[in-house]
């Protein structure tokens, strides 16, 4: 599923505002993600770290965390959109690959933005190939 132009851009600028708010002191890596419910609404969030490390919440679990919060129905968000500011386009991390793969749809595509031309884009088989998902719990 691929969004439209003007969503892919609405949900650009938002990803672009929330990595603003990025509270990354140790690893200077601002990140904002935003993420489109089934519903048509969009939610963005920014990447949190802590001295903890282990505690540090990604930008794209946090905005996901939102739209379910929210009322978005797990695996039926259809598109995230990551912005890192920078002159290259990042994947999402691990962690939050398999999150992306459990919450949003079966047909999800996870687009990444930078301040350059730069975009990269993933299909839900291509970021994550083979996840664990809850069906594999019950044996």
């Amino acid at each position: 599923m691929k969004p439209d132009s003007e969503q892919l851009a609405y949900l650009k600028e938002m990803a672009i505002a929330a990595a603003s708010h990025s509270y990354s002191p140790y690893s200077k890596f601002r990140v904002g993600a935003a993420v489109m419910g089934d519903s048509g609404q969009a939610y963005s969030a920014c990447n949190v770290e802590n001295a903890s490390f282990g505690l540090t919440q990604c930008a794209e679990r946090a905005a996901l965390t939102a739209a379910i919060s929210a009322g978005e129905s797990p695996g039926s968000m259809p598109y995230l959109v990551l912005y890192i500011p920078g002159q290259q386009a990042h994947p999402p991390c691990g962690a939050c690959r398999q999150v992306m793969r459990e919450l949003m749809s079966r047909d999800s595509v996870v687009y990444s933005f930078c301040d350059s031309d730069d975009m990269r884009s993933w299909s839900a088989s291509d970021y994550l190939p083979d996840p664990f998902m809850p069906e594999n719990l019950t044996g």
